[in-house]
C-alpha cells in the first residue's frame, strides 16, 4: 500500500496523460474514414451486415437530413429503446435467463435505470448483481451501452459536417452514422477488450452463483454472469453502469492495475480520437490538436489537485497521530495514485464508473470531479458528447474574442452570429438550471433531506454531486446518498433527460445554421484558433462560465467541509 505522494504517483499521471495523447492520432483515423463513409478493413466482414441492416429496415444510407429530421429520427430511436428497456426490467422476473429468480423492478426504478442507461448516464440507484437478471443485463442495457455511444458519436459527426461544409442544407443520416459506429468501432474493439478482460480474470458465463468456503471456513456465495462483455462497452462507450454494485472497485470487474490502467485509457481513447477526426473533418488538424491541448491541460490540475488532497490525507487523523495519505474508501491493489486518477478520468469523460469511493474522499479531492462533472463534462468528454460540449464553449470563446477586437466573431471560417451563440447558451444554461434547481429543491423538502447520510456541508455535497452526475450524464455516485426512492428516482430521470437531449438539440440546430453559412476566407484580422492563446482563452472561458456559475454551490459544499476538517469538525 502507497500513501502520500510519490514519484511513482506523478509519474503514473504524466505516462497516462501521454498514452492519451498518443493515442488521439490512431483512434482519430479510424474514426475519421467512419466520418466520411469510407470502407475500412472490416467492411469485407462486417459490410454484408450494415447492408443487410438497411434493407430490412428500409433505410437509404445515401439519402442525408437536415438537423431538424436528424434530430427527430434520433429522439424517436431512443424514446423506443427507453419503452423497450422499461418493459424487460419491469417483466424480468417472467423472462428467461434469470437463475438467481431476481423480481422486477419496481414502477419508478424500472424507469429511472431505462432512462439512464438511455441516456448514457448508467446511474445506478440498485446492487446490480442482487437486482438485475443476466438477461437484463445482456438484452436491456448492453444494448444502451452500444447505442447511447453510437448516438453521441453520430450527433459530433453531424456537428463536424456544420463546421466542415458550405451553403449544405444537411448534415448526415443518423441512421447511417449510428450503424457504422456501432458495427465498425464499438462492437470489433469490445469483441478483442472483453476478451483481454477474461485473460485478465474477469467472469463471462451464464452460471449464477458460485459457492466458496473462506480461510475463516465460513461459506460465501459469490454472484457471476457475462461481466466482461459489459465492462467492456461500459469503459469504451463511457457508459459506467457496473455488473457489480461496487463497480470497478470490484475484482471481477477490474481485477489487476494492468485492467485499470486499460480501462482508464478505453474511456478517454474514443474522445480524445474525436478531437483530431474534427481537426481533420474541417481541414486543419491544428485545430484538433488545440482542443485536445486544452482538455488535457484541464485535466492534468484536476488530477493533479485530486492526487495532492488525497496524498495529504485528513487533517484531522494526523492530529490524532496517524500518517499518510487517505486510503478510505479506496483499493490496497490500487492505492492512492490510481485511484485519483480513475476518478478524475471517468467525471471528465461522463464514464460514472469508479474504483474508489468518492464520498471517502477528501473535501477537496472530491470537488474536483464534481466540478468536471458541472463543466459538462468537457474535459475530453463522454463519446461525442465531450468534443460537442467543448466545441459550444468555443463559440463562446470565438464571440468573447470578437468583442475584444470589435469585429463579427469567426471560426474555422463561418461567422459566429446572435444565432450560433443564442443556442450554445441555451445548450450550456440546461447544466446549472437542472443541477442547481433540482439540488435546491431536494435540499429543502422532507423526502430529499431523508437521502443524504451525512449532515451539514458533506450531506449537502451528496445532494449536489447525484444532480451533477445525473444531469452531466456521468453516472458516479457519492456513495452516500439513498437514491432509490420514488423522489429520487423521479428527480434523476428529468434530470438524465434534460441534461442529454436538452443539450442534444441544439447542438444538431447548431450544426444545421453552420452548415448552411459561405466560408469566410481568413485574413490578417482574423482571431487565430491554433496557438498558445486560443488555448488559454477557451480554458479561461470555461473555468469563469464554471466559476461564476456553480462556485456558490461548492462554497456551500466541498469547501465548507474543507474548512470545517481544518479546524477539526467532520460530518
Amino acid at each position: 500500500m502507497t500513501t502520500g505522494m510519490t514519484f511513482q504517483g506523478w509519474t503514473l499521471i504524466l505516462f497516462f496523460t501521454a498514452l492519451v495523447a498518443a493515442l488521439a492520432k490512431p483512434v482519430g483515423v479510424w474514426l475519421f474514414a467512419l466520418y466520411e463513409g469510407r470502407r475500412t478493413p472490416l467492411h469485407r466482414v462486417l459490410g454484408p451486415v450494415e447492408n443487410g441492416f438497411y434493407r430490412l429496415s428500409g433505410i437509404d444510407p445515401e439519402a442525408e437530413q437536415g438537423w431538424r429530421r436528424y434530430a427527430l429520427h434520433m429522439l424517436v430511436f431512443n424514446l423506443v429503446l427507453l419503452l423497450f428497456t422499461y418493459a424487460v426490467l419491469r417483466l424480468q422476473d417472467v423472462l428467461p435467463l434469470n437463475p438467481r429468480g431476481l423480481a422486477a423492478m419496481g414502477a419508478d426504478g424500472a424507469m429511472n435505470t431505462a432512462v439512464s442507461f438511455t441516456t448514457n448516464t448508467n446511474w445506478q440507484w440498485y446492487a446490480g448483481e442482487a437486482t438485475v437478471s443476466n438477461l437484463s443485463q445482456m438484452l436491456g442495457l448492453t444494448i444502451h451501452n452500444f447505442l447511447s455511444a453510437a448516438t453521441g458519436i453520430a450527433v459530433a459527426f453531424a456537428l463536424f459536417r456544420g463546421f466542415a461544409r458550405r451553403e449544405a442544407k444537411t448534415v448526415g443520416n443518423f441512421w447511417a452514422d449510428c450503424t457504422r459506429v456501432t458495427l465498425y468501432l464499438l462492437l470489433p474493439i469490445c469483441v478483442v477488450y472483453a476478451l483481454f478482460l477474461i485473460a485478465s480474470g474477469v467472469p463471462q458465463t451464464l452460471s449464477s452463483l458460485v459457492d466458496t468456503t473462506s480461510l475463516e471456513g465460513l461459506r460465501q456465495s459469490i454472484a457471476l454472469g457475462p461481466v466482461a462483455s459489459q465492462e467492456a462497452i461500459k469503459m469504451l462507450g463511457t457508459n459506467g453502469g457496473g455488473f457489480f454494485n461496487a463497480n470497478s472497485a470490484h475484482p471481477f470487474e477490474n481485477p489487476t492495475a494492468l485492467t485499470n490502467l486499460a480501462q482508464m485509457l478505453s474511456i478517454f481513447a474514443i474522445g480524445a480520437g474525436l478531437t483530431w477526426c474534427f481537426g481533420k473533418a474541417v481541414g486543419n488538424t491544428r485545430q484538433g490538436w488545440a482542443i485536445l491541448t486544452a482538455m488535457l491541460t484541464l485535466f492534468l490540475i484536476g488530477a493533479g489537485v485530486t492526487y495532492w488532497q488525497e496524498a495529504a490525507g485528513n487533517p484531522v487523523l494526523h492530529h490524532l497521530g496517524a500518517i499518510g495519505g487517505n486510503m478510505e474508501g479506496k483499493e490496497v491493489r490500487f492505492g492512492i495514485a490510481a485511484s485519483a486518477l480513475f476518478s478524475v478520468v471517468t467525471t471528465a469523460a461522463s464514464c460514472g464508473a469508479v474504483n474508489a469511493m468518492h464520498d471517502s474522499f477528501t473535501a477537496l479531492g472530491g470537488m474536483v470531479p464534481l466540478i468536471n462533472m458541472q463543466l459538462g463534462e468537457v474535459v475530453v468528454g463522454g463519446v461525442g458528447a465531450g468534443i460537442y460540449g467543448f466545441l459550444l464553449f468555443a463559440l463562446l470563446a470565438v464571440f468573447v474574442a470578437g468583442l475584444m477586437v470589435g469585429r463579427t466573431p469567426e471560426y474555422l471560417g463561418k461567422k459566429i452570429e446572435a444565432r450560433e451563440v443564442k443556442l450554445a447558451v441555451l445548450a450550456i444554461a440546461v447544466l446549472p438550471l437542472s443541477i442547481l434547481g433540482l439540488t435546491a429543491l431536494s435540499a429543502v423538502l422532507p423526502d430529499g433531506l431523508a437521502g443524504p447520510l451525512n449532515k451539514g456541508p458533506h450531506g449537502f455535497t451528496e445532494i449536489l454531486y447525484a444532480f451533477a452526475s445525473g444531469t452531466g450524464n456521468n453516472g458516479s455516485a457519492f456513495a452516500g446518498l439513498s437514491a432509490g426512492t420514488p423522489f429520487y428516482n423521479g428527480l434523476l430521470s428529468v434530470a438524465m433527460w434534460v441534461g442529454r437531449f436538452f443539450i442534444i438539440v441544439p447542438v444538431l440546430a447548431v450544426a444545421g445554421n453552420l452548415a448552411a453559412k459561405k466560408h469566410t476566407p481568413e485574413t490578417a484580422g482574423s482571431f487565430p484558433t491554433t496557438g498558445p492563446l486560443w488555448i488559454g482563452l477557451l480554458i479561461a472561458v470555461i473555468l469563469i462560465v464554471g466559476g461564476l456559475t456553480f462556485l456558490p454551490s461548492l462554497a456551500l459544499g466541498p469547501i465548507a467541509d474543507h474548512l470545517a476538517m481544518i479546524s477539526g469538525q467532520l460530518f
